[in-house]
């Protein structure tokens, strides 16, 4: 992977990229530590390939090895006829042909339909209840998401739609905003009604770099940052969930409400619940007994795994391998005022900026690290509006992990599009802060009733990130 050079970034980052500043007879200042948001594994690239630079310090054989997961993360699945020895393993029923399908570049696909495409949302469902290791409680026919597309011959579950009504509102200065209260409708469910007492929550796919360094972040320095509320009533709780390689409890750290406990186990959840493939991790795919076209199509009645060992754990290394880009506006005194108030707000109460690594198993490059991703990795109580009602191990429906975010400012160079949260109804870090409720309420107040210029300066520093 190309990137900026760390001496190039320099130039570039003191202007916000848009052209470097200092004249080539000048010495430019060393990159500041704040500025390395991966430590050692920052990608000085501000491109639309800013997401998807591998971390430096790999092997050859190592960057084999993360060469041979992007290529599987990369590919679109296709199902194999049934008299062939090499099924590919598609669906039957399924979200997506490829994992770059929810995350472009690495990055977070658009949830809306662009130009008749189809919505890269996908739903997570469930009943009232637990499953059998503590999770959500699958619903009985469609199971734990709904999957809108099967391969030939077999219907997908039902037709996701979405509509918006907007909700104005106003900043302290009486300047007018307006947010998007999304709602969701579903028609054509294909294997008869689901559970009158179905909990629907929908999900964009996050962007996926920097998911080593956060895998190799001790479990005691998270748990650390659990405490009692605060004044401004912020305190954060882990989640434990299911972890299927130790089948054991375990704490979550990656997914919306951190039930993910690991890279790997992200990884093989996705392929089975997005894509359909099942693996040794996950060996049973999505067919319920009801489903009769699904379970007689190939691939549809739990043969031997779909991906080996070696691609499941391929792609679980490429996400573990990939860079964080390195912050910018390092000395532009309008994001350093914004980072003064996204203090004195109280933002970093849960967007914790700097967390610490040990050692990690994927590389050298991500031990003992001072990392800035701007997450606690704990569960937030963020208030009515953006619940959605549906537990998930020990999170209630109301309960979010917070979103790191570093990258945050380069999603509209990477995807083209600038939609955040856990639905994407935002159009934009000022919309995602003015949806903060529960424990973000009074940071959100002190950022609604700050004066223009001082909102103005908070976004520009988070923009930088």
């Amino acid at each position: 992977m190309k990137r900026t050079s760390e001496l190039a970034w320099v130039l570039l980052a003191v202007s916000g990229c848009n052209g470097g500043t200092l004249s080539m007879t000048e010495t430019p200042k060393p990159v500041p530590a704040d500025a390395k948001s991966g430590g050692a594994a920052t990608a000085f690239d501000a491109t639309s390939d800013a997401y998807s630079n591998s971390i430096d310090g790999l092997s050859s054989d190592e960057f084999d090895r993360f060469d041979f997961g992007h290529a599987v993360f990369s590919r679109n699945w296709v199902t194999a006829p049934a008299t062939t020895s090499d099924m590919d393993g598609l669906g039957p029923l399924f979200n997506a042909r490829a994992c770059s399908g929810c995350h472009s570049k690495d990055g977070s696909s658009p949830p809306l339909a662009v130009s008749g495409a189809p919505l890269s949302l996908l739903f997570r469902l469930s009943i009232p209840g637990e499953s059998s290791t503590g999770g959500p409680n699958p619903e009985p026919v469609y199971g734990d998401q709904l999957r809108p597309f099967g391969i030939l011959g077999v219907p997908g579950d039902a037709t996701p739609h979405i509509s918006y009504q907007e909700m104005a509102g106003s900043y302290g200065d009486g300047s007018a905003y307006s947010l998007q209260v999304p709602s969701y409708t579903f028609d054509g469910w294909n294997y008869g009604d689901p559970s009158a007492e179905l909990y629907v929550s929908p999900r964009m796919g996050p962007p996926v770099m920097g998911l080593g360094l956060l895998e190799a972040v001790p479990e005691t320095e998270i748990l650390a940052n659990v405490h009692e509320p605060d004044a401004d009533g912020v305190h954060g709780v882990p989640n434990y969930v299911w972890d299927a390689t130790t089948h054991a409890q375990a704490l979550g750290r990656f997914g919306w409400k951190a039930n993910q406990p690991s890279t790997l186990q992200q990884t093989a959840g996705a392929f089975v619940g997005d894509i359909g493939i099942t693996s040794s991790l996950f060996p049973h795919g999505s067919c319920s007994a009801g489903m009769t076209e699904c379970l007689e199509a190939p691939s549809g009645g739990d043969p031997d795994v779909e991906l080996d060992d070696p691609k499941l754990q391929g792609v679980a290394y490429y996400m573990k391998t990939l860079a964080v880009p390195a912050r910018r506006l390092v000395d532009d005194p309008v994001a350093l005022h914004g980072e003064q108030l996204f203090q004195g707000f109280g933002c970093s109460s849960c967007h914790l900026p700097t967390l610490h690594t040990a050692i990690s198993e994927a590389s050298a490059t991500l031990s003992n690290q001072t990392i800035h991703p701007y997450t606690d990795l704990l569960l937030h109580d963020m208030g009515p509006e953006l619940a959605d009602g549906r537990p998930d191990f020990q999170a209630t429906g109301s309960q979010w992990r917070t979103s790191p975010l570093w990258g945050v400012g380069l999603l509209q160079t990477v995807n083209h599009h600038s939609q955040l949260l856990h639905d994407g109804r935002a159009r934009g870090i000022a919309e995602a802060i003015l949806w903060h409720g529960g424990e973000g309420t009074t940071a959100r107040e002190r950022f609604r009733l700050a004066s223009s210029d001082d909102r103005s300066a908070l976004l520009r520093f988070l923009e930088s990130l």
